[in-house]
This record gives C-alpha cells, structure tokens and sequence, in this order.
C-alpha cells in the first residue's frame, strides 16, 4: 500500500514522502496515529499544493532574510555599558544586548538565538558579529562598544 507521510518516520522517510508500506503497517499503526494518509489521487493533489505552498513560502524568507542582510552588513551598532580601568566591563554584552541594540537604533528584529557570539564580550572595543538570518543568509554586524560616561546612570 502507498502512503503520505504526514510526519516523519524514523526509518522510513519524512514528511511528504510518498512511501510503499505492508498494508497491515499503514491500516493498524500508521494511519491511526495519525503518521500517514493513504496516497489516493486526492490526497496526492492535497500534497502536491501544500508543497507548492510551502515552496513560495520558503522563497518570500529567503527574501526578507537576503533584504535584512544587506541592510546590516555595513551597520554599526554601539552599546555603551559601565566600564571599569583598563576598558574592561561591569558584567558583559550578550547577544541579548546585541539583539536590542539593533532594534533600537535600526528598527531590525533580532532573534538573539541568530547571533553567533561564542562567548560574552567582556571589554571596550569594535566587534564583528556574525548574524545568521537564514539556513542559507548570514552576514556580519559591526558592534561597538563604548564606556559608559560618567554622568550618565
């Protein structure tokens, strides 16, 4: 028997697949989990325009994500934190800080999980950040960081 796989089956295929099974295996386990559909021409169109759907979907991320990367590439951000002698900081600039950064001065939403900082910046001084926007975009974002002054708490 052919079925649609609905989601993915380990050791058999992933969702959307179109698999032959035992016809025992797709009517006693699979299509009353809810893993499989049976592949009948209508449920074959039913995928054919999800996947069609789903393509145009991942095109319009790409996109957005390619737009987004060619506005922060040649960005700067500057973060200024409280900084002790020697231009070594009070705590550390995450990706967090990073992410709202941008969002203020920009207007770009970053999700912090995007930025490849490997560890906290911990001291006064230009950064280059990696930002992964998509599987396939990534760019780099220059980050400065400054002292705080004095006056201002």
């Amino acid at each position: 028997m052919e079925v649609i796989l609905v989601k993915d089956v380990k050791g058999l295929g992933s969702e959307g697949d179109v698999v032959k099974v035992a016809d025992g295996y797709a009517r006693n386990y699979l299509i009353p989990k809810g893993l499989a559909l049976q592949a009948t021409k209508a449920n074959l169109r039913i995928l054919k325009n999800e996947m069609e759907t789903m393509e145009t979907k991942a095109q319009k991320e790409l996109g957005k994500a390619e737009k987004t990367a060619e506005q922060l590439e040649h960005s700067r951000v500057t973060i200024r934190c409280k900084a002790g002698e020697g231009g070594k900081l009070f705590g550390s600039v995450t990706a967090k800080d990073i992410a709202e950064a941008v969002q203020e001065s920009l207007g770009i939403a970053l999700d912090r999980r995007r930025i490849d900082l490997t560890e906290p910046i911990k001291a006064v001084g230009s950064y280059t950040v990696s930002v992964k926007l998509h599987q396939e975009v990534s760019t780099k974002i220059s980050v400065e960081v400054e002292p705080q002054p004095e006056g201002d708490l």
